[in-house]
């Protein structure tokens, strides 16, 4: 087995071992991606039709291993829509252990089971949960599968403990601005009304209900502010083709600067504003580096089996593109998301062999025919082959470029339960 890992990470490391070395003060992101046209030339030379946007952020740290940053992007255009699909999952995971701590009840905490009700139609109830443990329902579950998998059922049910008005308000309060969370995730049965009542949900210790949440109805009508919400020429509605752009004016919408800037709190959260990090214990934080760098094979509640979900199933950057296992020495913290021919990436990449590390955050759209909900997208042939190759070129470069002192990654090491 550990040679099979061995010979995976010479390959990715072979691949890359053509890659021009970038000097100088400029763009290196830019000119990685141009020393490479066999892999980027066809996307570099559409940027109208791929919208690729990137983010690119080298650390530096000093001789006491705190962290600096600096930052390159790529086709980042605020004004240009983009839908983020699963990486919305990301800051509702954050919030959810966020409040549990802020409720600071005694024997209520992410493992405590969460019982969801029914208020109204189309709710429905959860009690049980058959890939737990325990047999029953928890933030902590859900979380898990959150980021394993990126299951949106385990997404529904946080939203619903949050409420709609708690999840924006409170991420708008720490400064992060530039998004919009108003629906649950592949639930049409929810219009825009019903995603404004969550369930109401309750939570038992011992048989004992000791925190009791009501129904919560937002009262305030958010409207989307951002303009270019209209994607492709045509869209499928049911059975029937409507010849006319899709219009995102009612999906979430989040900013790409703004999902780097929550991972780099979770990450980095002394590097970060302190209006801007979560209020999240010591336990928190290890939780979370588990949870999002584990691989579904490493997972004991759920089981996944390997054959269905790879390693690379949500870990775009660098395996997206095949079903060869993750070097031993290399990690990656992130939240992915795919839908309507968008593939977006949140990483935070770690090589405990050459201690190097970096974040990359980016976007790229797929969409050939321009025809959206036709599940016709080019996620195979160019958006996972994108990432994939962009992960492998920032690891060679990582490790290539020169840097002042070895930063301490010790913090990122997770014992996998």
């Amino acid at each position: 087995m550990k040679k099979k890992l061995l010979l995976t990470y010479l390959i990715l490391c072979m691949i890359s071992s053509s890659f021009a070395q970038t000097k100088g003060k400029g763009n290196i992101l830019e000119s990685l991606l141009k020393s490479r046209p066999d892999l980027f030339g066809e996307i570099l030379k559409n940027p109208q039709k791929y919208e690729v946007q990137l983010i690119y952020t080298q650390i530096n740290r000093d001789t006491k291993n705190r962290p600096a940053f600096t930052t390159y992007t790529y086709g980042i255009d605020k004004n240009r829509y983009f839908y983020p699909a699963s990486t919305a999952k990301f800051p509702i995971a954050l919030l959810a252990l966020e409040k549990l701590n802020k409720l600071n009840i005694k024997g209520l905490d992410k493992n405590t089971p969460m019982m969801t009700g029914a208020g109204r139609a189309p709710q429905n109830a959860v009690v049980k949960d058959s890939t737990s443990p325990t047999g029953l329902p928890s933030i902590a579950h859900y979380i898990k599968k959150l980021f394993v998998v990126s299951d949106n059922d385990a997404y529904n049910r946080l939203y619903e403990f949050l409420g709609q008005s708690y999840i924006n308000e409170t991420l708008w309060k720490k400064g992060y601005k530039d998004l919009l969370i108003w629906h649950r995730l592949s639930a049409p049965e929810y219009d825009m009304e019903a995603n404004r009542y969550t369930n109401p949900v309750s939570f038992i210790n011992q048989d004992k209900i000791i925190y009791e949440q009501p129904e919560i109805y937002n009262k305030t009508k958010y409207t989307n502010k951002f303009k270019n919400t209209k994607k492709g020429k045509a869209y499928i509605k049911g059975n029937k083709l409507v010849n006319e752009p899709f219009d995102f004016n009612d999906r979430n919408r989040m900013g790409l600067a703004t999902l780097q800037e929550m991972l780099k709190a979770v990450i980095f959260p002394g590097a970060v504003a302190p209006e801007k990090r979560f209020q999240l214990t010591s336990d928190d934080y290890r939780f979370l580096y588990e949870c999002m760098s584990i691989l579904p094979r490493e997972c004991e509640y759920p089981k996944y089996e390997e054959k269905d979900y790879p390693d690379g199933f949500v870990k775009f950057a660098l395996l997206g593109d095949t079903t060869q296992r993750m070097p031993e020495n290399i990690r990656v913290f992130n939240k992915v998301g795919s839908a309507y021919g968008f593939l977006v990436e949140n990483a935070y990449v770690v090589d405990f062999e050459a201690k190097t590390e970096f974040l990359l955050t980016g976007v790229i759209y797929v969409n050939a025919d321009e025809v959206l909900n036709d599940s016709k997208y080019e996620y195979k042939e160019i958006g996972l082959p994108f990432f994939a190759n962009l992960g492998r070129v920032l690891v060679w470069h990582e490790k290539n470029r020169p840097r002042k002192g070895t930063p301490n990654l010790s913090n990122y090491k997770v014992t996998y339960k």
